[in-house]
This record gives structure tokens, C-alpha cells and sequence, in this order.
């Protein structure tokens, strides 16, 4: 059964999903599509990464003497660059005047309309934007959108041992934020973006972002295949 038109979802797209490595008309597309679906049952926000083309501007401003704070600047321009992408793939539910902030997303948002934005601050990344667009919306969950299935306890790309969670609190997935890496070192998820959803009671869903079928189940909060992470203490 679908879940009620008044639930509000965010979803943070990571840059390196919604810009694959190939045919990325092709997925683009069939995300839009997806979407606008989507959009009919849930009210939707997206927030995009800057993946390889974040990348590529970090790395040539470092190699020409560009600040911290500059390159963050330049990967903010890449997350923009791809949510018009984006927006321009979604046509008539959505807006080409991409939001430079939560707040300014949050006053865009409406039942069949998809808010799309990327980064806002320096220090910000988009999991955080997710969370902080999430808290401004009164959105009822974040979905994250990543290069893999779930939360494991180590990238399971380099450890085979890795374990999958398939159901956690978000006291533990800051635990696993932090576990030997210290604050904004983990790829799990954003440490200020898991705290924001502790206080503001979000829950958060990590999801393969290329497999469009269990994301859409996610967003339509119904049964999929990654992890379910409790805003409550207690699972």
C-alpha cells in the first residue's frame, strides 16, 4: 500500500549516481521518471552531490594553489550544475532556478513538486544539506542514495568482511560515523547530518541509488533492500 500524499521525503543523491560513468542521459532519465511518479504519492525534495565533476574542479583548484574554502566553493558549483541537470530532466514538476539554501528550498516545496538543490556553505556537505532541507521541510525521512546496498560496518568494496546492517537507531549509525575515523572522516553518512536527524527525529534509509526500483520503494516508504536507520533510540 502507498503511503499518504502529506509524507514529505528528502533525497540525497550522491553526484557519483546521478552521474554515472556512462549513458548518463539514459539514467537521468529514467531517475526523472521515477520521480514524477514518486511525486504522486509523497511530497518530494532532492538534494545532489558533485561527484566526478566536484572531483575534477577540487582537484585542478588544488594543483593551482586554490584554498580549502575555494575548492569547497568550486564542488558547491558542481552540485548545482548537476541538480539543474537534474531539474531540466524533470520539466513541468519542477524548477530550473535551483535554491541556494534549505530555507529557500523548503518555501519552494508544494504537493507534486520536486524541490531540486545541491550544496549551500563551504563545510556542508550535501548529506547535511539533505538533513538541514529535512528539518526545514518537517520532512518525515531522508533517503540517501549511495554507490551501495547498506550500511556495513567497513566499505565493503575493500573489506569482503564488512558486516551489513539492515536495521539500525541513529545512535548507532553515529557510532559507526565516528568509529576510528573522527568527526567527517566515514563515508556512512555526514556526523553533522546524523546529529541533525537525531535532534530533529528523522529517519534515514541508505539505498543503491542506481537500482531506481529499490529507491522508489524507499522513497515510498514500502519494504526495500539497504537499511533502515530509527530516529528513535531504541529500534
Amino acid at each position: 500500500m502507498l503511503v499518504m500524499s502529506q509524507d514529505k521525503v528528502v533525497i540525497s543523491i550522491g553526484g557519483s549516481i546521478l552521474i554515472p560513468d556512462e549513458d548518463d542521459a539514459v539514467y537521468i532519465g529514467r531517475l526523472a521518471k521515477m520521480l514524477r511518479e514518486a511525486a504522486q504519492h509523497v511530497q518530494l525534495a532532492v538534494v545532489c552531490g558533485g561527484g566526478k565533476i566536484a572531483r575534477y574542479y577540487a582537484t585542478t583548484g588544488r594543483a593551482l594553489g586554490g584554498s580549502e574554502e575555494q575548492l569547497d566553493l568550486l564542488g558547491i558549483g558542481a552540485t548545482r550544475l548537476n541538480a539543474s541537470l537534474l531539474a531540466l530532466a524533470l520539466g513541468d514538476v519542477s524548477s530550473t532556478v535551483i535554491p541556494l539554501t534549505a530555507e529557500a528550498a523548503a518555501a519552494q516545496a508544494a504537493p507534486g513538486h520536486i524541490v531540486v538543490m545541491g550544496g549551500t556553505a563551504p563545510g556542508h556537505t550535501t548529506d547535511a544539506v539533505a538533513t538541514m532541507l529535512a528539518r526545514a521541510l518537517h520532512a518525515d525521512r531522508v533517503v540517501n542514495a549511495t554507490s551501495v546496498d547498506a550500511v556495513y560496518s567497513a566499505d565493503p568494496r575493500t573489506h569482503p568482511e564488512a558486516v551489513r546492517y539492515n536495521r539500525l537507531t541513529i545512535r548507532q549509525l553515529g557510532e559507526l560515523v565516528y568509529k576510528d575515523h573522527g568527526a567527517g572522516k566515514s563515508s556512512v553518512f555526514d556526523p553533522l547530518g546524523v546529529q541533525i536527524a537525531e535532534q530533529e527525529r528523522i529517519d534515514i534509509q541508505m539505498v543503491d541509488g542506481r537500482n531506481l526500483t529499490e529507491l522508489k520503494n524507499a522513497v515510498l516508504n514500502q519494504p526495500f533492500h539497504g537499511t533502515y536507520i530509527s530516529s528513535l533510540r531504541a529500534a
